[in-house]
């Protein structure tokens, strides 16, 4: 439990120090990776998303645009007042403060969007959010993973973590592409008749 509030409390301190840590809002980086992001589900529109780690909502809001409902979900406090403030005028978007794989939100979704994230929970952590993501994902959903493969001072790389998660369960596994300092996976679950 100390790690779970050392953590929370890690990301509480970095967006009280900068509301924009990752420039969200000014990076071209940031904004190649959205569009790289929305562009690889197709065009598909979807009933029920959920966004794992949804920070100040940037990619909440383009992800708004192509759900019915979407559930946003992060561990800051702080990153959520901003996403609320952004993303006050869209009805269909519900943000909650939560911890995975602790605060696993309940219900059936046709989109579950991890964005960059995954690198801060443990290798137990990612197997366990793994088994969750395919118990609530529908049997036409998507699991869309985004990650960071540059150099960082976590345990795991967005390398390993992708494997890990994928590796974890019975997933069909999809690679969708890869940029210079990121990569996006798609998996859909695989179903026993």
């Amino acid at each position: 439990m100390a790690d779970e509030l050392s953590r929370r409390d890690r990301f509480e301190t970095l967006f009280e120090d900068d509301p924009d840590p990752w420039d969200f809002e000014t990076s071209s980086y940031e904004r190649e990776k959205r569009k790289h992001t929305i562009d690889s589900l197709g065009g598909r529109r979807f009933e029920c998303a959920l966004e794992i780690g949804c920070a100040t909502g940037a990619l909440t809001e383009e992800l708004a645009d192509i759900s019915g409902k979407i559930i946003g979900i992060d561990i800051a406090d702080r990153a959520l007042a901003i996403a609320r403030t952004r993303l006050a005028d869209r009805a269909n978007v519900t943000l909650i403060q939560g911890e995975l794989p602790y605060d696993w939100p309940a219900g059936s979704f046709d989109l579950i969007m991890f964005s960059e994230v995954l690198y801060f929970l443990s290798q137990e952590e990612i197997r366990e959010v793994s088994s969750r993501a395919l118990q609530s994902l529908s049997d036409d959903g998507v699991c869309l993973l985004v990650n960071w493969t540059g150099p960082s001072n976590l345990p795991l790389g967005g390398n390993e973590v992708v494997n890990l998660f994928a590796k974890a369960n019975d997933w069909k596994h999809h690679p969708v592409g890869k940029a210079e300092r990121y990569r996006i996976d798609k998996l859909l679950p695989v179903r026993t008749v």
